[in-house]
């Protein structure tokens, strides 16, 4: 969990990233009011995704504006943002826990690069890509027979059993 000082930094750059993908200024005020209501939220999502969330609720009661945070969780969702990574409403609404709402926004940056179709800024590090190994019926022989260590040190199917805490032989 990152401290005060980690948190204002973060949602500075969450902050920037999220004007430079809808194009113009958030509102001011402090990283939790200006995202409470979801509205924020819902058009960062439609610009990524165009069509994401159909309906924005711009007024109404506590439930109205909780709806916008429910429906721009399951746009992500859906956009591939892992289950685990998704901040609960009350998080943002309640200001339950705002560093789960920052890892849930960081998260959605970093799954705009797995789509090719978008070609706006990013934020936070980029994904590693996969790197694919082939091998040909040679090597994977080679493999099977164990001429070919997968790392450093291999032991051949020694254990530790026997063994004792601190690498001390047992005497049964």
């Amino acid at each position: 969990m990152p401290n005060l000082t980690q948190q204002r930094e973060m949602e500075k750059e969450v902050m920037a990233w999220v004007e430079a993908v809808l194009g113009e200024k958030l509102p001011p005020g402090p990283f939790d009011e200006v995202f409470k209501d979801g509205v924020v939220l819902c058009n960062l999502i439609n610009k990524i995704q165009p069509n994401s969330v159909k309906k924005i609720q711009t007024s109404g009661g506590s439930f109205k504006l909780m709806e916008n945070i429910q429906r721009f969780q399951e746009a992500i969702k859906k956009y591939g943002v892992p289950h685990e990574e998704i901040f609960q409403t009350a998080d943002l609404f309640e200001k339950r826990n705002i560093s789960q709402v920052l890892l849930c926004i960081y998260s959605l940056g970093r799954i705009t690069q797995k789509h090719p179709e978008y070609k706006g800024p990013g934020l936070g590090p980029k994904m590693s890509e996969e790197q694919k190994r082939d091998w040909d019926e040679d090597q994977q022989r080679l493999l099977r027979d164990g001429q070919i260590g997968l790392q450093m040190g291999q032991n051949k199917g020694a254990s530790q059993a026997g063994m004792g805490a601190l690498g001390q032989t047992r005497h049964m």
